[in-house]
């Protein structure tokens, strides 16, 4: 998997973007999230979280199961339920 295949549909990365993360030497799932934002759009990684972490495994040599999924983060404020699901304008 290369060029402009794209990953993460949320954030427009390609694996050609992680190929190149991972050869840098950024093998932590964790800093990957953090630097290309891969898992951070309105899918919260159901769609390229798994495709992210084929990529890493088949690069480092290790297993699929043996990375974790990153941490999910809570909002820094509380946010109302109504919000969240589009029927509170707050």
């Amino acid at each position: 998997m290369s060029g402009k295949v794209i990953v993460c549909r949320c954030n427009d990365v390609t694996a050609e973007e992680i190929e190149e993360l991972i050869d840098s030497g950024v093998t932590d799932i964790e800093e990957i999230k953090r630097l290309l934002r891969v898992g951070m759009g309105p899918c919260q990684g159901r769609t390229c979280m798994p495709i992210v972490i084929s990529i890493l495994a088949r690069k480092t040599g290790r297993k699929p199961e043996d990375i974790p999924l990153p941490r999910a983060r809570v909002p820094v404020r509380p946010v109302r339920a109504g919000v969240l699901a589009g029927g509170d304008d707050e």
